[in-house]
């Protein structure tokens, strides 16, 4: 592990300038303000919390209204036949996953809130193609761009919320975004069932729905690109004062809040990081459930006998056990920490939906929902991961890159969610069931050897540097050092 001497780090610092709030505070001067940061933290969360959320909420609707399109005779309209409907699923995550290439250069040499602006308009003008998809081609292209687009949305959401909070205080600013999927669950339900009455020559109700929700998506990308700022240094509705508080209070992440300078020795570095190899496996393991609920829910809860309408409305307390398990473990993180304990016991009610999905006879249909609703309390392992990855990686491309490649996680494990479901397996579609039960409860696994790795780690350091000393901390926090350079930094568990 390569370690920084102060000096040598405060050299390092005046000439390279890696840090836009290092410019900010030597012109603003950098002594203390006196600012009450609970009214501060207020301010900011009004200004950027209701148009994340509403991005997120947007990112889910749209890619999950393919789901609620499977029991609005999408797959009748367009002749989707054998594995069709499957493989525009998992194709949308292959576009998602080869986007994050291009994010991990652009989000470090754009405004991630500009960049993510962009991206969601972009998105729902793919999002309102979709109604025009007349076969299983044109449905795939739409798909396709969707992902692309789509790509963007976490990796751009989890570094604006770190150059706003501390780390402790990122886990409820996560949770609040994120639980944005619970509630378009619920609405996504709800729309479904709504446009399913919807009744119009020539114009189904599957394509209403996708052109409106696409439309609603423009306009929220517009309002994301124009009102949420660059930058905390440039943010008007801040004062000078506000934003010197700001940078001061945050510099306790040792993060960094902005950079343009690409350093590859950074990503050579988390490369070969063993938290990120980790981290990846266990958001992939998890992500197995999550694209199997976005996908295929809806699916199964008809396979019971259910209307379309029905089993869109059947298909709204999933939501209601997202929001539960999001809202729980992100106010738990904040007052007691130890973020693997919260995984797993996240994977708990997860793996016993899976069990109840794969054993249980398709007669008891109430134990199936219920295990159906279940399964869903793995979405809120996903934020704790972002939040986690966000907390425990400095330097400035390295948190590009590694919220890029833990997005592209995310979209491995949905790509290998849909295909369990292949139609020689329906309607029981077992190996599915087995599947979200097994990779739950390797994602558990897995985030408990983070935690014994973060444990080993910060002991090792104290055991040959010693405490951190604040005094030093001072001469590093503002260096865009990584957190293996970084001989102060210590990760959170």
């Amino acid at each position: 592990m390569s370690e920084k001497q102060p000096g040598r780090v405060l050299h390092h610092m005046q000439e390279n300038r890696l840090d836009h709030a290092v410019v900010y505070l030597e012109g603003h001067g950098s002594e203390s303000v006196e600012v009450d940061l609970v009214a501060l933290r207020r301010k900011i969360d009004r200004r950027l919390m209701p148009y994340m959320f509403c991005c997120y909420v947007l990112q889910f609707l749209d890619k999950v209204m393919l789901n609620y399109a499977a029991v609005m005779g999408i797959k009748m309209d367009l002749k989707l036949v054998g594995n069709e409907f499957s493989n525009t699923a998992s194709w949308f995550f292959i576009a998602y996953l080869i986007a994050e290439v291009p994010n991990v250069y652009c989000l470090q040499k754009f405004p991630a809130a500009k960049w993510l602006g962009g991206n969601v308009f972009l998105w729902g003008v793919a999002a309102a193609a979709s109604a025009g998809a007349h076969d299983y081609r044109s449905l795939l292209v739409a798909r396709v761009f969707l992902g692309i687009f789509e790509a963007t949305v976490s990796p751009s959401l989890m570094l604006l919320s770190s150059q706003y909070y501390t780390r402790s205080e990122q886990a409820p600013r996560f949770t609040f975004w994120y639980m944005g999927l619970g509630v378009a669950q619920i609405i996504g339900g709800i729309i479904s069932f709504a446009f399913q009455h919807v009744h119009h020559v020539g114009l189904e109700g599957w394509r209403i729905m996708f052109l409106v929700l696409g439309l609603i998506t423009m306009a929220v990308g517009t309002l994301t690109f124009f009102f949420i700022p660059d930058t905390p240094m440039k943010a008007s509705w801040l004062s000078d004062i506000e934003k010197v508080a700001l940078l001061q209070h945050v510099s306790k992440n040792q993060t960094g809040v902005w950079s343009t300078t690409l350093n590859l020795k950074q990503i050579r570095e988390a490369v070969l990081d063993i938290q990120i190899w980790l981290m990846t496996l266990t958001t992939i393991m998890i992500s197995v459930s999550s694209g199997v609920v976005t996908t295929y829910s809806s699916t199964l809860i008809s396979g019971f006998g259910f209307s379309g309408p029905i089993s869109a409305l059947l298909n709204t307390p999933s939501g209601i056990v997202s929001i539960f398990f999001t809202l729980l473990v992100g106010f738990g993180i904040r007052n007691v920490s130890h973020r693997w304990a919260w995984i797993v016991l996240c994977t708990i009610p997860g793996i016993i939906g899976g069990a109840l999905l794969s054993f249980l006879p398709k007669s008891n249909t109430a134990g199936v929902l219920i295990g159906i609703y279940l399964v869903n309390a793995i979405v809120a392992t996903l934020p704790i991961l972002y939040q986690w990855t966000m907390a425990n990686c400095a330097g400035h491309t390295k948190r590009a890159f590694v919220s890029a490649i833990v997005a592209g996680s995310f979209s491995v494990g949905n790509i290998i969610g849909p295909q369990t479901f292949q139609q020689r397996d329906a309607p029981e579609y077992r190996p599915a069931k087995i599947a979200v039960l097994a990779t739950q409860a390797a994602g558990a696994f897995l985030s408990v050897m983070l935690f014994l790795y973060y444990m080993s780690q910060n002991w090792r350091r104290d055991r040959i540097l010693g405490p951190v000393d604040d005094a030093k901390v001072d001469g590093t926090k503002w260096a865009g050092l990584t957190d293996r350079e970084n001989p102060h930094f210590r990760y959170v568990y």
